[in-house]
């Protein structure tokens, strides 16, 4: 039995604690709801454009100014070659063949082309952003490599005849920046067929994007938005400083028009990716985290959590290589091969189209310059997507970021 003397201290300092924890409630309530007030605010005077910004800090990145140089020195098919040979020797030293090869000796399913459900379409390269992370290199430079209209048209020619696509996929760059993005999303509707915005969220302040919320939902349009992380500090360090708070203000925008919001019926999620080189955690826990820290803090409502693993490709290899980590990741990589993660690879069952409609298996064999096998080499050749039914896929060792772990793709995890 305890003593009255101790009970009653226990009891005081039981009541201590509760008071201490209600005021750091009182306190972190307090703080929540300031930055929900400082972002209201911003939302309501609107962010001016960031492509200044981004063209400032690529003027004075050393690391942005070095890949330029490079870029101009080499061209892009010779370090694109650099960089292959890069992993390639990565596996060497670690006894590991061919992705295919690998694949084969662990039981997996052969690469070919099943019924194309998704048609990806990157629309062009330019962006508000350049993101230290980004598989495409996209920024504000990429101004030539953009889609014109007959691309556009036979892309919409295509779909017509693809009664099997579902989805259209339209990324970027900053897709909605293009000319060619609003044709596409209201032709592929006029279809029937269900539209993916692969959105950075910064593009609703810029010029001209004002209608940007309405346009989408009016279009039942499916927004995947980047938020690689729901720390300011790690997404700006990725992304760009002040990119959180404007991405924060673009998502609360969302909300406002229904997007995130249970019954509405418009679906918006989030994409997650390392910021290093480690795999991403499992996406239906990280998901419980994105919404309890997005919602608490911020009032922000959204659909799913897709997690996304880092390619070794282009800027995220350059960082690699910098960092004297590209066999260490490749290592990672192959140790955490899942067969069962390979069967759901999102090449089997998407036909990627680039801003010039040449044609490829995946996004990322699109920017390793990687064309789909066969004599139906661009969008202007196709019928149908049926045509490419059957082709032999093509792999290369960056395949092995698609398995690692729970796998990766477009649409997160594969298992």
């Amino acid at each position: 039995m305890i003593a009255p003397h101790r009970a009653a201290t226990m009891r005081g300092i039981a009541s201590n604690a509760l008071e201490r924890a209600s005021q750091r409630s009182l306190r972190c309530d307090r703080v929540r709801s300031a930055r929900r007030a400082t972002v209201a605010r911003d939302a309501d005077a609107r962010y001016g454009s960031l492509i200044s910004e981004t063209l400032e800090l690529m003027e004075t990145d050393e690391e942005f100014q070095t890949a330029r140089r490079r870029l101009d020195e080499l061209g892009q098919r010779a370090l694109t070659k650099e960089e292959r040979t890069r992993r390639r020797r990565a596996l060497d030293n670690l006894g590991v063949p061919s992705f295919e090869a690998y694949l084969d000796s662990k039981g997996g399913e052969a690469l070919h082309r099943a019924p194309t459900t998704i048609l990806q379409v990157n629309i062009g390269l330019f962006c508000n952003q350049a993101c230290s992370h980004c598989h495409v290199e996209s920024s504000p430079l990429r101004t030539k490599e953009v889609m014109d209209a007959k691309t556009a048209e036979a892309i919409v020619r295509v779909l017509k005849n693809s009664p099997g696509v579902k989805t259209l996929d339209l990324t970027g760059g900053a897709p909605e920046l293009h000319a060619q993005f609003r044709y596409l999303v209201t032709e592929a509707r006029k279809l029937g067929v269900d539209v993916i915005d692969r959105c950075n969220l910064t593009v609703l302040y810029e010029e001209g994007q004002e209608d940007l919320p309405k346009f989408l939902a009016d279009n039942q349009v499916k927004v995947v938005a980047s938020l690689p992380c729901y720390s300011e500090a790690n997404t700006d360090a990725q992304r760009g400083k002040g990119v959180f708070e404007r991405s924060i203000a673009a998502l609360k925008d969302l909300n406002a028009v229904g997007y995130g919001v249970e019954g509405t019926g418009l679906e918006l999620d989030l994409m997650y990716n390392p910021g290093g080189a480690f795999l991403p955690p499992s996406q239906e826990t990280l998901e419980v985290a994105y919404r309890s820290e997005l919602r608490d803090t911020w009032g922000v409502e959204f659909s799913r959590l897709f997690t996304l693993t880092n390619m070794p490709i282009k800027r995220f290899a350059d960082y690699l290589h910098r960092e004297g980590k590209m066999s260490e990741y490749m290592s990672l990589l192959v140790e955490n091969f899942n067969v069962a993660a390979s069967v759901g690879v999102m090449c089997r069952d998407l036909i990627s189209v680039s801003w010039d409609g040449k044609l490829y298996d995946c996004d990322f064999n699109q920017q390793l310059d990687m064309p789909v096998r066969g004599t139906k080499k661009t969008i202007f050749d196709l019928e149908s997507c049926d045509d490419l039914v059957g082709e032999h896929i093509v792999a290369d060792n960056h395949c092995f970021g698609c398995t690692a772990g729970s796998g990766s793709s477009c649409s997160g995890a594969t298992i």
